[in-house]
């Protein structure tokens, strides 16, 4: 399925202009079709996951999978948990509890995904704002629905693995683990929406408690908050 430049940057949230740069300057797959320029829905789908890019609708985006929509979020929430106060040395040593804790992995599967998340480039962390950043697994991982997870997590200190696109330091992270890749990008939109309307942050700085946090997030995910035109990240 091809797709348009005017659809493609009405999925993605963005300006033709930015649509066009990230060809030019970031290899985002394409074909000329006379003097057009077309996108394979696919290849697209795959490298905006590879860049940390999340679909905000329009032609890209999908029926919402079971573990792909706002009020399953508490669900995975709950399978991550809520880290309070951490030091940004303890960030490996959390992301391999977290994921030792899956339900149903086997000690050889838990290694493996370990081993990856740690080796140098083992983790992407796409930064949105308000002090937020999206850690992932690099790799492709297709773990299934009772295995997909997100870790909201508090730091003690800016994490400096990644840079700020607003210059807010970035001190609480929402590592999460699609069920299969094709979700990843679906994820990526959904948790980019339960943060951009602020109240997550809000809720973080009063001290909210575990349950609060958990509906606030799934509530914030509901609205289909749009991007400004020109923001790239």
């Amino acid at each position: 399925m091809y797709i348009n430049l005017i659809q493609i940057a009405e999925s993605f949230g963005v300006s033709e202009h930015v649509i066009l740069e990230w060809v030019r300057k970031n290899d985002m797959p394409h074909v000329h079709d006379r003097d057009r320029i077309l996108f394979e829905r696919d290849e697209v789908m795959d490298w905006a996951a590879s860049h940390g890019l999340g679909i905000q609708g329009g032609f890209l985006s999908e029926p919402a999978p079971s573990l792909a929509n706002s009020r399953e979020l508490i669900t995975l929430l709950r399978r991550g948990g809520i880290w309070r106060d951490v030091n940004t040395a303890d960030l490996g040593q959390l992301f391999e509890r977290i994921v030792r804790s899956l339900p149903g992995l086997s000690p050889a599967v838990s290694n493996l995904i370990v081993q990856r998340l740690l080796a140098p480039g083992g983790i992407t962390a796409a930064p949105v704002g308000d002090g937020f950043a999206l850690p992932h697994p690099s790799m492709r991982v297709a773990l299934g629905e009772a295995c997909a997870l997100v870790a909201l997590i508090q730091l003690n200190a800016p994490w400096g693995a990644v840079q700020p696109p607003d210059g807010k330091p970035i001190t609480r992270l929402l590592f999460f683990i699609s069920p299969t890749p094709r979700l990843h990008v679906n994820m990526l939109g959904l948790l980019a929406r339960g943060i951009a309307s602020g109240m997550l942050s809000e809720a973080l700085d009063r001290g909210a408690n575990d349950e609060t946090l958990l509906q606030i997030l799934a509530e914030c995910a509901d609205r289909q908050t749009p991007r400004n035109a020109g923001e790239t990240r």
